[in-house]
């Protein structure tokens, strides 16, 4: 008979079911494997497929601490029919790239099979060099000894290519010339290597994603399969790679996992349990309800994570654990400033913008005409959410690189309804942030503007310029003069700052849906109490916060544009300023300037 992989594994597990034997499983593996080195048919379905080969002859421990066959789990083969279909597009020219990032729950098995299956590929393939990093060396002893020794010790012996075994947490087959090794992740390590399967084990908890891809890079075979898996671990170099979308992402939920389900201890229990799902209004019993009714999860399974989180001291770690979506995975490192369940909730309903582009545009030193709008959805700097209506006010702030940061931002909201309307962020150019500024300002009926002065006031200063005077004013104390004078752009201090933010918090608690903008959001998400800075809110290390200052600062300067209807001229009051306007008087404002869309 001519033996298919699929009907040999079959009747392994058919075999096993009903003896539950490991001795009677070693007698099978041993047949198995003299078919497979008689049977060429066999042999080379197996080379093209080595996940048949785990399921065929190796064992593996299991959480009872139990050698049993290693059969694969409905995520297992779920991820690896996902590498085996791009496996097919990189062939044929579909894609340029096998890069794999797994966003996962704990103890799903991604370890233990990608080892196992990098295992397979050395005794199958001849020149194959393949590379596993650990999160640190406790782990990676752990996948030598336990994924990978273990394993290959339990294969039978015609099956074993020629190895070596080194202090280096290597397999070295050398007649064929292919070798798997572990390694802990530092800055250095694999710089001197080919590799051409590379395995990122809970790479979200290295040190320093960035800097050990970077030695990496050259390391990397053209055709190399690069999977980065790991549970999440706040806004990382992990997240950014994820949320980048230049990789092939795989996110696995939690029930995907059979075994994560548990009986109730008693009918009463359970139906106490579904009263509460239905009555009680706080978050767990909201999410108990959202996975029954929408993911449709029965009831075992949702229990089963109802006791999770009863065992969690720090209830947010369920999330980062056991995620049901991944940007609730991405907790943060401290505790978020703004409300972070209402931002990933709002995440989830998210709608591209109506455009994206920039503006061009003809100058001079005093004045900006000929204004035209240039979609670009690749390297657009502005996303705009809602067309301008005509009868409507609308306020933009800014908030200007500087302090270590590199962006130049924009927040316009419509203020009839709150909702944030179009956002801007360009990096290191100061002219062109203002005269985008300027443009941005102009197509939306001649937005009442704020920028911030802390760092530059020469935003504020060239849009006066321009002719756009219709700006927000601050008071200031003159102490030699003993009085006020008004000045443009608004100043971020120590009393004004808590004063915007927490108006800001009202926003995010009671408005979320007045926020469209992507980017804004997942600032949002690592805008911190700073446990380091006495609980100083701001952007966690490595984060921005740019964005979340320009959206502060709009909701608090609204209060000096009208509500119903913009002005039908430039209103031009006797402040004083302290800017000088060179005179040209053919620069007047003509706002709701029809400007062309090309």
């Amino acid at each position: 008979m001519n033996y298919t992989s699929e009907y040999l594994i079959q009747k392994r597990k058919e075999r096993w079911e009903k003896s539950n034997n490991i001795e009677d499983d070693r007698i099978f593996t041993e047949a198995v494997s003299i078919e497979i080195v008689s049977n060429e048919y066999l042999l080379k379905e197996i080379k093209d497929n080595p996940e048949y080969l785990i399921e065929l002859i190796f064992c593996v421990v299991d959480k009872k601490q139990k050698t049993v066959p290693f059969f694969l789990n409905d995520v297992q083969k779920e991820f690896l029919s996902i590498v085996k279909e791009s496996i097919y597009k990189y062939k044929n020219g579909l894609i340029t790239d096998l890069t794999f990032l797994v966003l996962k729950g704990r103890q799903q098995g991604f370890t233990t099979l990608i080892t196992a299956y990098q295992l397979a590929k050395a005794i199958l393939t001849r020149n194959f060099q393949g590379f596993t990093l650990a999160d640190c060396s406790e782990n990676t002893e752990a996948i030598f000894q336990n994924k990978a020794k273990f394993v290959y010790d339990k294969i039978p012996d015609i099956l074993k290519p020629t190895e070596k075994y080194n202090n280096r947490r290597q397999l070295l087959f050398s007649k064929i010339n292919s070798n798997w090794s572990v390694s802990s992740a530092t800055d250095n390590v694999g710089r001197s290597k080919t590799i051409n399967f590379f395995h990122g084990s809970e790479c979200a908890f290295w040190k320093s994603l960035s800097n050990i891809l970077a030695g990496l890079g050259e390391a990397f075979t053209l055709d190399c399969i690069k999977i980065y898996e790991s549970t999440a671990n706040g806004y990382n170099d992990f997240q950014k790679m994820w949320e980048s979308g230049e990789h092939i992402n795989c996110f696995f939920e939690w029930w995907k996992t059979k075994e994560y389900r548990i009986n109730f201890e008693s009918e009463r229990i359970k139906q106490e349990f579904v009263n509460n799902i239905y009555n009680i209004d706080n978050w767990i019993f909201s999410r108990c309800k959202w996975l029954l009714k929408e993911k449709k999860l029965e009831l075992e399974q949702i229990y089963w994570y109802y006791k999770k989180f009863l065992t969690q001291i720090d209830k947010e770690k369920l999330k980062q654990e056991y995620p049901c979506f991944p940007d609730e995975a991405f907790l943060t490192s401290g505790k978020c400033y703004l409300n972070r369940e209402n931002i990933i909730n709002r995440l989830k309903d998210l709608k591209i913008p109506l455009k994206k582009g920039r503006f061009e545009y003809e100058y001079t030193e005093s004045k900006i005409w000929n204004i035209k709008w240039l979609e670009d959805k690749e390297n657009g700097i502005i996303d705009i959410y809602e067309n301008p209506q005509l009868t409507t006010p609308y306020v933009l702030s800014g908030d200007t690189a500087g302090d270590g940061s590199d962006y130049f931002t924009g927040q316009m909201i419509n203020n009839k309804t709150g909702k944030q309307v179009a956002k801007l962020r360009l990096q290191f150019d100061e002219d062109e942030y203002t005269r985008q500024m300027f443009c941005l300002g102009k197509y939306f009926n001649y937005a009442f503007i704020g920028i911030e002065a802390n760092y530059s006031t020469y935003p504020i200063k060239k849009l006066y310029e321009y002719g756009y005077e219709n700006q927000y004013v601050r008071e200031q104390e003159d102490t030699i003069k003993d009085k006020l004078l008004s000045k443009f752009g608004f100043k971020t201090t120590q009393v004004t700052r808590p004063l915007i933010l927490a108006m800001l918090q009202a926003i995010f608690n009671d408005h979320i849906d007045w926020i469209n903008d992507r980017d804004t959001l997942n600032e949002a998400l690592v805008f911190i109490r700073n446990p380091n800075k006495n609980g100083r809110p701001e952007a966690q290390e490595g984060s921005h916060d740019d964005l979340i200052m320009a959206l502060a600062i709009v909701y608090y300067i609204r209060t000096q544009q009208k509500i119903e209807k913009p002005q039908e001229k430039a209103i031009k009051k006797n402040y004083n300023f302290d800017i000088e306007r060179q005179k040209d008087n053919s620069n007047q404002i003509d706002y709701g300037d029809s400007i062309e869309i090309i």
